[in-house]
């Protein structure tokens, strides 16, 4: 009999289970396939088909709008599960149910769940279960297990060979499309869109922010393709008024079913009122009918949004702000945000 690897052994910690999914591929280490991670969920049964999904993609904004839809879903009381990446402190932050992302002990629970299964599918396959796949078949399974109601699902990288991708989203958003992991993606825009249009499935709702015209050409192209459904922003939804207020910005927000005015929202920038007007469709979306959303409820989700790395202000006198951007599109965001919401003499940036 051959000796089951220490990795598909029971955990007792959390320390064990981090040792565990690190030692296996990096997240940086990409293979164009869903054959491993299609094998892995089938042995699981299939947890990711147990609930709707509502799936982004795009090359800023997943997570912030992620949140957002989470916050907005779970504000009409729906349980909701949400998986994201990457983390900032902690792998747990990737799995959330309720608002709620796993303590330790859930997360070894989670890991314990799937982790018998993964020696069977390395053993199938020339390369073994990389790190995100397996943390994507941990969150498909807790989610089913909880369960919920809906999944709020970001891709980790692109989307059509996204280890995500095997679950079939209700409704795909699309935040905008700008260049980025130009090594996986492809070094235009446009080819960039070609990978991430995958997450459209026939029959979906398709949720896009403002895109480059060739971009969005892409995405109609794929949505005619599948029977899919496009609603844009600037033409169906969108931002209709934003001012800069203390703490964040006062949003007015045109949705697919409705306008909601003198919206609270406690984040910085164009780009998150953008982001906003992007969860509210998709919210409006997955939920179908031709009613509104209550305004109360609206204003009430939007006011309790974090993201936390995200313009975020860590410490006064002297202000600081912490922000994850990573691209130029990202960078660009971050700056007219600064410009447009703080005042600062002088300002000092610390690039790492």
């Amino acid at each position: 009999m051959s000796e089951i690897p220490p990795d598909a052994r029971p955990a007792e910690t959390y320390a064990e289970v981090e040792d565990a999914l690190l030692s296996r591929w990096p997240e940086s280490r990409l293979d164009p396939s869903l054959d491993r991670i299609a094998a892995f969920t089938e042995l699981l049964g299939e947890p990711q088909h147990a609930y709707p999904v509502i799936h982004l993609t795009g090359t800023n904004g997943k997570t912030s709008t992620a949140r957002m839809i989470e916050t907005l879903i779970r504000s009409i009381g729906l349980r909701t599960g949400r998986f994201t990446s990457p983390h900032l402190e902690s792998m747990t932050e990737r799995i959330v149910i309720d608002g709620e992302a796993l303590s330790d002990e859930e997360f070894v629970r989670a890991f314990n769940d799937v982790a018998p299964y993964t020696h069977l599918v390395d053993a199938e396959h020339d390369h073994p279960l990389s790190f995100f796949e397996t943390v994507v078949a941990m969150a498909y399974a807790a989610f089913a297990d909880a369960p919920v109601d809906v999944a709020v699902v970001e891709v980790g990288m692109g989307g059509a060979w996204d280890a995500t991708n095997v679950a079939d989203g209700k409704v795909a958003v699309l935040t905008p499309i700008a260049i980025d992991h130009e090594k996986y993606l492809g070094d235009t825009a446009v080819q960039i869109a070609r990978e991430k249009v995958g997450i459209i499935k026939p029959g979906a709702t398709v949720i896009t922010a403002v895109q480059e015209d060739d971009v969005a050409a892409v995405i109609a192209e794929r949505a005619a393709e599948v029977g899919a459904t496009v609603a844009r922003e600037g033409q169906e939804f969108g931002v209709r008024t934003r001012v800069p207020a203390v703490g964040g910005q006062m949003l007015s927000l045109q949705g697919l079913r409705g306008s909601y005015d003198e919206v609270f929202l406690p984040l910085y920038g164009a780009h998150q009122a953008q982001n906003a007007a992007l969860a509210l469709a998709a919210t409006e979306a997955f939920l179908g009918g031709d009613e509104p959303l209550s305004d109360e409820v609206v204003k009430e989700a939007f006011a309790e949004v974090t993201s936390p790395g995200r313009l975020e202000v860590i410490r006064r006198s002297p202000t600081i702000v912490l922000d994850a951007a990573h691209n130029p599109h990202g960078a660009a965001a971050v700056v007219a945000a600064l410009e447009d919401s703080f005042v600062f003499s002088p300002l000092i940036g610390v690039v790492g």
